[in-house]
């Protein structure tokens, strides 16, 4: 017998007929998503703060940071996990897209790939970080092969800003999707970091082809 809950869900279901294959099928994910309950419980914006919190807790990405950079800020809920997990840190983040304010992080609405963003964010921050995070990706347009590759322009965008502005020991973690053009990339970080690791946290969605590069102790740059 369908609990209450189910009942519910099994209602606002049924009177969403008329809607979009693709909008049924992303309502039922949300409606049967443990993360999403677990996301309003804990009141973080988004389920993404649980795949930070889990990358945090394998590679230990945000205690201890003191600046940290958020690309691809909005809704904000890797900034929440900044903030509970450093108090301290100070965070500035950049979207195109509006985020609600957050306490003691700073928020650009911008592109990052405005030429003027790179200046603003470390001025923000007054200070080299030691953490630069990218959950960016690009809007879809419905080709596979094209949607890949312009989210994997926007990381590798991400790491180049990170190669430049990161304090010696710092690290890097961003989203990109799985599809063989990565190489340009990897010798990139790998040039940079002395570690690098690829990574899918549990909170990730099996079915995504979604995954995570974590790249940890910045050698620093050249003079």
């Amino acid at each position: 017998m369908a609990r209450a809950g189910q009942q519910d869900s099994q209602r606002r279901l049924k009177s969403g007929k008329k809607r979009k294959a693709s909008s049924q099928r992303w309502l039922e994910r949300q409606l049967n998503d443990p993360y999403v309950k677990r996301a309003k419980e804990e009141d973080y914006r988004s389920r993404a703060a649980f795949k930070l919190t889990e990358l945090d807790d394998r590679f230990g990405l945000v205690k201890g940071a003191r600046r940290v950079v958020d690309l691809g800020i909005a809704p904000g809920g890797w900034a929440q996990v900044v903030r509970r997990r450093a108090p301290k840190a100070a965070i500035v983040g950049i979207d195109l897209l509006e985020t609600e304010p957050i306490d003691g992080v700073t928020i650009f609405q911008m592109d990052f790939m405005d030429d003027a963003a790179p200046a603003a964010l470390t001025e923000a921050l007054d200070g080299a970080p030691d953490l630069v995070m990218s959950d960016m990706a690009a809007n879809t347009v419905g080709h596979k092969q094209t949607d890949h590759l312009r989210t994997m322009a926007l990381v590798e965008a991400a790491a180049w800003f990170a190669v430049e502005v990161l304090d010696k020991g710092g690290a890097f973690v961003a989203k990109g999707f799985a599809g063989g053009t990565d190489k340009d990339l990897l010798d990139l970080l790998k040039k940079h970091f002395k570690t690098v690791k690829h990574a899918k946290p549990p909170a990730s969605r099996k079915g995504s082809s979604e995954w995570y590069v974590v790249a940890q102790d910045f050698k620093g740059r050249s003079e």
